[in-house]
């Protein structure tokens, strides 16, 4: 139970970080240069990326899924599970990187 609560107090905050307040509002650019710096060992996470795993989703793949939304892909990115490595993200780092996969979209 205390796993959920947690869960819901990250996405809680996340969508009050996305909400459109400036101060609290999510950085694609920010987002982009995660991306590149963790992500892109295995993802596509720019169009100009040549060479990604051939077994994962690229980033625009992912934007365009009908169910995206970058509150739940933060929530995501938060959340441990056994196919990605476990990279220390910040909410606000989890934010950005959100941002920056939705603005592929």
């Amino acid at each position: 139970m205390h796993a959920n609560v947690r869960r819901l107090s990250i996405l809680l905050a996340l969508a009050a970080g996305m909400s459109g307040s400036t101060a609290l509002a999510a950085d694609p650019d920010h987002g982009a240069e995660l991306a590149k710096r963790w992500c892109a060992t295995c993802h596509a996470v720019t169009s100009e990326q040549k060479q990604a795993s051939a077994d994962v989703p690229a980033f625009a793949s992912i934007a365009r899924r009908p169910d995206f939304s970058p509150e739940k892909l933060a929530f995501f990115l938060l959340d441990p599970h056994p196919k990605m490595p476990s990279f220390p993200l910040s909410r606000t780092e989890a934010g950005d990187i959100a941002a920056y996969i939705g603005a592929l979209r």
